[in-house]
Order: structure tokens, then sequence, then C-alpha cells
């Protein structure tokens, strides 16, 4: 077993190794195993530069589940580089270098990453909200409208659910919106539009998603059905190239309808699935652009688990 002189010169020569190569991740997880510091401690640091990260994106960080992006998370690498005693520019360049993808694969692998980055958040998220995994609501019907603004971006969305409980006392759903890359959740907006009102609200701006409460006005009975309607506005992040929706368990039917400003047509758009979020991608079929409402849907007669969306290619 190493002294604590050879495991200190060993945790030294992995640092500078994951310096030099990368990937970040692994750089930003040597460097704190280097400095012998535990995360709480690494975020004491920068609440002292005035930085505000939890110690749950250290983590997810140093894992490689999400790459800091936000201009907030880049203030934060910075004095990370001065708080472990690294080189200037030394995780900031590793992070430009990770994004030097072949153009073909940018999509997918930031999908995969940003869905399983948000999975894990969703779960704290709801955690907060005393939301359990069985929300008591089986859902008959979901009607989904997407809004694609003038600089191609998400605009926003509206939401039709109807609903059957399947036990006692229900009182309320949980909504979830996941923005675009380098979306802002605390410039969004959610209104409740039929039959509900707005409840709490939790928001995750590294990851894009927010989550919030929408509350009947009534406590259902087992059996009983119902309907409401809700709507987030977003605008807050760049291009928009697709919207994918998550179910878990099978439900009813569920119809999305992207709908495009005049003056920023996309030029082909297609539907798919996918099992899950590390699943390639199946079922894509193109979609024609209808004429004056500028829109194009699916229709999902009964959903099963997995991953549903459209997406769209712009000149």
């Amino acid at each position: 077993m190493p002294h604590a002189t050879e495991t200190a010169d060993l945790a030294t020569a992995e640092l500078d190794t994951a310096l030099r190569g990368g990937p970040f991740h692994v750089a930003l997880r040597a460097a704190i195993a280097a400095r012998g510091l535990p995360l709480q401690r690494v975020q004491h640091h920068l609440s002292r530069h005035g930085v505000k990260v939890g110690v749950t994106s250290l983590s997810y960080w140093q894992q490689g589940a999400r790459r800091p992006q936000r201009p907030e998370s880049l203030r934060a690498v910075r004095a990370l580089e001065e708080i472990l005693q690294l080189p200037d520019e030394s995780l900031i360049r590793l992070l430009a270098d990770g994004d030097e993808r072949p153009a073909g694969r940018q999509p997918a692998a930031r999908t995969y990453r940003s869905l399983v980055a948000a999975s894990g958040v969703l779960a704290e998220l709801l955690a907060d909200l005393d939301c359990p995994p069985d929300a008591g609501l089986h859902m008959l019907g979901h009607h989904e409208r997407v809004r694609i603004g003038a600089r191609r971006e998400l605009l926003g969305r509206e939401a039709h659910h109807i609903v059957r409980a399947h036990r006692d006392g229900v009182d309320r759903f949980v909504a979830v919106h996941h923005g675009d890359p380098g979306c802002a959740p605390e410039h969004m907006t959610v209104r409740a539009l039929d039959n509900c009102r707005t409840g709490r609200v939790r928001r995750d701006d590294e990851t894009g998603v927010l989550v919030a409460e929408l509350l009947f006005d009534i406590r259902l009975r087992a059996g009983e059905t119902f309907l409401f309607r809700y709507g987030v506005e977003d605008g807050t992040a760049g291009v928009s190239r697709e919207y994918v929706r998550g179910f878990g368990p099978a439900g009813g039917q569920y119809a999305l309808q992207v709908r495009f400003d005049e003056n920023a047509l996309p030029v082909r758009c297609h539907r798919f699935t996918q099992h899950s979020a590390a699943a390639p991608r199946s079922g894509r079929r193109e979609l024609t652009l209808s004429g004056r409402h500028h829109s194009v849907h699916l229709v999902e007669p009964r959903v099963r688990s997995g991953i549903i969306g459209i997406g769209w290619d712009w000149e």
C-alpha cells in the first residue's frame, strides 16, 4: 500500500496528465482529489468568490454527467482554477476542446448528455416538492402545442391533459419543462389556463429543467376524470432543433403540434422515437409543413414507455 507521499505524487501525476489531455470532468476530479477537498469545501470556497454552485452540480461536473455552460457556471470554472491552484485557463481550455466534436455527432451526443443530466436533476426537484413517483393519475389524453419564434427559438408550449385518478385524494399535477441548451429557467413563466392554478415552482439553471405544481380546485376520487390546461413561456435559449417528450408507464393518446413563425420556416421536419435516452433513434418519418399555419404534428393513439419527438432542419 503506498505511503501518503507516494499517494500525493500519484495524484499530482494523474492531475498533470488530465490537464494536458482532458477531458474536463477527469481533470476536475483529479484536481479536487489532488487538493484533498470534499465537495462541500469546494462549494464554500466558491461562495467566498461570489459564485453559487450546488454540491450536486459539482458532483455531476466531475462525473461527466453535466458540463458547465451558463455564464455563472463558467465563472465558477475560472474560480475553481484559482481555488484548486491550477494554471489559468487550464479547465476552460478543456471545456472548449470538449465542444470540438465532428458536426454530425453533436446533436445526438448533446441530447443524450442533457437527458441523462436532466433525469437526475428532475428526481431531486420532484423530491423537493414531495412528489411521489406515482402521482395517482393515469393519462387518458395529452395534447401539446409548441411554438417556435422568429429567431428560431422555443417560444413556449401549451399542454392540455385529460387524466383519471386511480386513488382517492389526488389534487395536483407536477408539470415538467426542459428548455433548450443555454436557456434561462429563471426567466420562464408558468401559466395555469384551465381548471388549475400554479403552486410551487422549482428550477435548475444548469440543465434548463423547470417543474411546477398545478393545483386542482377539488380532490379527485378514484375513477374520476379531470381536464386541465397550462402553458410555459420560454424564449430564453438560442436556435431550437427538436422537441422531445419522455413517457414512463404506458398511457393514452398523445398529440404533439409544432408551429413555426412565418419568418423562420425549417427546410424539413421529421418525427422519431427512442426506447431510452441511450438507445438509437427509430421510427423516423418525414412530416409535411402545413401551408397557412406553418405547423407539423404527430399523433400516438396509445403511448408506450420511451421518448417521442419532432425534429427539424434549418437552412
